[in-house]
């Protein structure tokens, strides 16, 4: 059975065309994320010995990017964005590969009829990444369920904005390593499972109010004059309404269609479990590197006065490690978060 451990990490710098740029095997700060439906980020720093540290003064931003590997295994890859080089030490901040897609606009135009989001996703991401691709694979791991059109413009808006809006639409994103997974917002796949044993300094349980909707209505382009509705009046909470403008979507059915993926979100108050600045416990049944976004935990708690026990969706991960020194010894802080809404209750 696997456990989650006490990990060690290790980084490697890669230029554009492959090669080893610097190995990074002391380091005194790591810190890796993993977020559903956005780019995540990543920091390093490190403590150059011998020739690395004037490798690491060649490093530049964007050129680069920054490999974690975590107990040897890759974790997290993605364009250094940021560098600070001081005495006996230098940090690389970098984001994942999700970032170059908000540096890019579509390359051509073209519209999709009644087609699985997971498709039109696929399409943005290969068309974004096709005139200068850093490396990157695309997964679909199982078809949105949610059907649309959508027409893109050669030249016009941010590809990583057209993927996020896409993404409120019935479809999740998430990136590990190179590789960007598409999932539909209904995949309940489980990693492992969580108790109070698992969290020995407790958690935190909250609801968002401000994310309950009830009767969505979406509206599409001008042009088309497409608009759309789902929902209405909940028995429990009664009516609460939210109009929202996707400019790619092209008619009405895909209109509604965007409606009701949006309402099976949020027709619920959305409840939250984060375990903040807890470390989960080594002996904890989960597998580190197996915490991904949109995948699920199934979790227990009795701790606060809001108990819980289900199964939750995977929204965000951080990872850090400290590198410690002669006195003290390295730690590694495993912190996840995970929220129910409508999807998950269904």
């Amino acid at each position: 059975m696997a456990v989650a451990g006490c990990g060690t990490h290790t980084a490697r710098v890669v230029d554009r065309n492959g090669a080893t740029v610097a190995t990074a095997d002391v380091l005194t700060e790591t810190e890796w994320t993993r977020t559903l439906d956005a780019v995540s980020t990543a920091r390093v720093t490190i403590q150059p010995d011998g020739d690395c540290c004037n490798r690491l003064g060649r490093v530049s931003t964007w050129r680069h990017r920054l490999m974690i590997f975590r107990d040897e295994q890759y974790v997290w890859d993605g364009p250094v964005t940021g560098i600070s080089w001081s005495l006996g030490q230098v940090e690389l901040r970098a984001q994942d590969v999700l970032a170059w897609l908000d540096n890019r606009v579509p390359h051509a135009s073209r519209t999709f009829t009644n087609v699985d989001l997971a498709e039109i996703a696929a399409w943005l991401i290969e068309d974004g990444y096709a005139p200068d691709d850093p490396g990157h694979t695309v997964r679909v791991v199982d078809p949105a369920g949610v059907t649309g059109s959508r027409t893109y413009t050669i030249g016009v808006g941010q590809t990583g904005d057209h993927l996020r809006q896409l993404a409120e639409a019935g479809i999740d994103f998430t990136a590990i390593g190179s590789t960007i997974l598409l999932l539909p917002e209904t995949h309940m796949a489980n990693v492992g499972r969580l108790s109070d044993v698992d969290l020995p300094e407790g958690l935190e349980v909250a609801e968002d109010g401000a994310s309950l909707v009830t009767r969505w209505v979406v509206a599409g382009s001008e042009d088309s004059g497409a608009i759309g509705s789902f929902g209405g009046v909940d028995p429990y909470y009664g009516l609460h309404e939210r109009y929202v403008e996707m400019s790619e979507i092209t008619d009405n059915t895909s209109a509604a269609e965007a409606a009701k993926a949006r309402q099976r979100v949020s027709r619920v108050v959305p409840v939250f479990v984060d375990t903040q600045q807890v470390t989960i416990s080594p002996d904890a049944a989960i597998d580190v590197p197996s915490l991904v976004p949109g995948w699920t935990l199934d979790v227990t708690s009795a701790s606060t006065c809001r108990q819980v026990s289900q199964r939750l969706k995977i929204t965000g991960v951080r990872v850090q490690e400290t590198g410690g020194d002669e006195d003290t010894p390295g730690t590694e802080s495993v912190q996840v978060q995970v929220a129910a809404s409508g999807a998950e209750a269904a």
